[in-house]
């Protein structure tokens, strides 16, 4: 749990709060609970991209593939960098996106919630539907992904570790750094 050295106080927004990180760390969970505490609507990017295609994420991927679902998660994190405050939980390949990414940092406050692969492996194997993860094992894809995005997750501002505890040490977690950041 530590703030990013390399963006300075004035990168502290008033705005949405957007959290970052690879799928099974916790963000929609972490995110409902962080956004009730903070008296905040909470918007689920991957549950918007759902309403607007009329979809699910896995069928948008099965369908169109990973480059058109990348190009509509876009879209919609635009739509919701408003200024308005909320927080907003993205799928795990969002911020892997330059112009998201951009997006993301120009407008809101950026929090990485990272956890350990054993974490992550545990948390989704608890529920079906995720597309990078079809016919494959888990633990490989995750040791994968983390490579590659992890070093981009990094970029954020703030990260807060989760671990294998209840979601609402990372919720303590995350308050404690954003008063310290704000």
């Amino acid at each position: 749990m530590q703030r990013n050295s390399k963006f300075p106080e004035s990168k502290a927004k008033r705005g949405p709060i957007v959290l970052i990180g690879m799928m099974g760390v916790g963000k929609s969970t972490v995110g409902r609970r962080l956004a009730a505490r903070l008296g905040l609507s909470f918007v689920d990017a991957d549950e918007e991209i759902e309403r607007a295609a009329g979809m699910s994420v896995s069928e948008i991927f099965a369908r169109y593939g990973e480059a058109h679902f990348r190009d509509g998660e876009r879209r919609v994190i635009a739509r919701l960098m408003d200024g308005v405050p909320k927080v907003i939980a993205t799928g795990g390949g969002a911020f892997m996106q330059d112009e998201t990414r951009a997006l993301i940092l120009d407008h809101a406050t950026t929090i990485w919630l990272d956890a350990d692969i054993e974490v992550l492996v545990d948390r989704v194997s608890r529920r079906e539907g995720r597309p990078l993860l079809k016919d494959r094992d888990p633990r490989i894809v995750l040791t994968e992904l983390a490579a590659v995005r992890n070093p981009i997750y990094a970029l954020a501002p703030i990260h807060v570790k989760s671990i294998a505890a209840p979601h609402e040490v990372a919720v303590d977690r995350i308050l404690e750094q954003l008063t310290a950041w704000h």
